[in-house]
């Protein structure tokens, strides 16, 4: 038997975690003759590669090493979502007198509640990556460390997997910077985080990207004192500093206190405290932390898995695919972390669906062809979609931009909510070149402009299509309405003021 996966803390939850997703008694199957499609990893390009060509039909082979369900379900969407619901309903309280609610008494997180029922949801959720499942739906489900032994062949667990088609679905892991005393001093990353039994009482954050922001805000209203640190000036993908601006407010509202265009120097330990050094508009600085958690991107998982036996090319932002997802071996694709730049769940279920249309049946999909909304989940959100005002201007395309404040909406002022909708559109036509929303329901209010994009319809088609009242997202409809009052210029409304007296008379 192999040794028994454990993940921290070791309760009855995170038990039924590893049972289901890589369970110690596991028996490889023995191959059986050559597989259409081999899915190398198992989380969400591989599952998807894996279910959706297992139930075409094909015969598939699926390899995990660790942990079925990926980031997403164990250290990434699925944990992080949880705890940023219990942060949300925290936030909430803690404003409720601006809502006429009074609470009596001190809003308090209880961190280990928290987390346990982060564990409990995670455990729950495990069922639908279990691998008894993949194993009932027809799947030969492999659990083990594997590599490539040639164009067509892969070994795990002293078995060898012949192909015809193959997809390597790998993703990425947290990357490590080389900050001196980095290492030494200790640090947690997105694994390690969701592992904590005990509110740290001083957080720092190095990194102001998604994931840093995610947890400098939940972890300030569970009742840290977080710092973020970033050498840019940039939160998120956000540069415009108006953008910034109502992102930055919210956090710092929080507690949260940020130093962007800083550079960190050193990091040491001085007895129980993790020690920054780092430097500040020109000055020394230090902050005293109890934990520091290191948010500064994502490197791909390329390590151990032999490429060059399989004549797959790659580099150290992963596998090197064409638009189709295919590498530099024909019968071997790429899909999600580890192929593409938008490293995202629903970008992996994407790729895996080209992959799955390009390999089995010989389709011409391609990845420039999507249109991929993004969501970055603090309080309020940040969603965006499509091309950012100055990616267009930057490749040649002049553009108008329709902002509308969330408070122009009346639902933004019955919830006292801030934020806004900005939609680029490409000037002189009512074509949408992409939108970025700024709203506490951002990422679902982006879905209706990536509609409109995907349907090939403009600013014209949201216009006239009813919003229902009263809600935030009329903050679109006013945009549409916005551009609308731009096609009348002061020759046409000329025509149309003397054709409204003909009219009268």
């Amino acid at each position: 038997m192999k040794p028994k996966i454990k993940v921290p803390p070791y309760d009855t939850y995170n038990a039924t975690l590893v049972d289901n997703a890589h369970p110690a008694d596991w028996q490889n199957p023995t191959p059986d003759g050559r597989y259409n499609l081999l899915v190398i990893g198992g989380g969400s390009a591989g599952l998807v590669s894996a279910v959706g060509a297992a139930g075409l039909g094909a015969k598939v082979a699926l390899v995990e090493k660790h942990l079925l369900g990926g980031d997403c379900l164990n250290v990434g969407c699925v944990p992080s979502k949880t705890l940023l619901r219990s942060a949300k309903a925290v936030g909430d309280m803690r404003r409720a007198a601006e809502l006429g609610i009074i609470i009596d008494g001190t809003i308090k997180a209880d961190f280990g509640a928290v987390m346990e029922r982060m564990r409990r949801i995670r455990s729950e959720i495990s069922y639908h990556d279990a691998a008894t499942r993949f194993r009932d739906l027809g799947i030969d489900m492999y659990l083990g460390t594997g590599e490539f032994t040639g164009a067509d062949t892969f070994e795990v667990d002293g078995r060898t997997i012949q192909f015809s088609k193959a997809v390597i679905a790998t993703g990425a892991r947290a990357a490590h910077i080389p900050i001196p005393g980095l290492t030494e001093t200790g640090y947690i990353n997105n694994e390690g985080i969701f592992e904590l039994t005990e509110l740290p009482a001083r957080l720092a954050v190095i990194g102001a990207g998604p994931i840093g922001l995610e947890m400098a805000q939940a972890f300030a209203r569970f009742g840290s004192q977080v710092t973020v640190f970033d050498i840019s000036n940039k939160m998120a993908a956000l540069r415009d500093p108006e953008e910034i601006a109502v992102i930055r407010g919210a956090l710092e509202a929080d507690g949260v206190t940020f130093y962007l265009n800083s550079s960190t120097k050193n990091i040491a330990r001085a007895g129980d405290e993790k020690v920054i050094t780092f430097e500040y508009e020109g000055e020394t600085m230090t902050v005293a932390a109890d934990e520091i958690l290191l948010a500064a991107g994502r490197r791909p998982n390329i390590e151990g898995l032999n490429f060059e036996a399989a004549g797959v090319a790659y580099n150290k932002r992963g596998v090197e695919v064409n638009d189709r997802m295919q590498t530099t071996n024909p019968r071997i694709y790429g899909a999600g972390d580890i192929a593409i730049p938008m490293q995202f769940t629903h970008t992996a279920d994407a790729t895996a669906r080209i992959v799955l249309n390009n390999a089995l049946f010989m389709g011409r999909q391609k990845y420039s062809d999507l249109i991929i909304p993004w969501t970055v989940y603090t309080d309020p959100e940040i969603a965006h979609v499509g091309m950012f005002d100055y990616e267009a201007e930057a490749a040649g395309t002049a553009v108008d931009t329709f902002t509308i404040p969330i408070q122009e909406t009346d639902r933004g002022r019955t919830d006292g909510e801030d934020g806004f909708v900005k939609i680029f559109v490409k000037q002189g036509s009512d074509k949408i070149l992409g939108a970025t929303i700024i709203a506490r329901h951002a990422g679902e209010m982006i879905s209706e402009i990536t509609t409109a994009m995907v349907a090939g319809a403009g600013m014209k088609s949201i216009a006239a299509t009813i919003h229902p009242y009263p809600t935030q997202a009329e903050a679109i409809k006013k945009a549409a309405d916005a551009w609308n009052r731009t096609r009348l210029t002061p020759r046409v409304a000329s025509i149309f003021k003397k054709w409204l007296a003909w009219k009268r008379r």
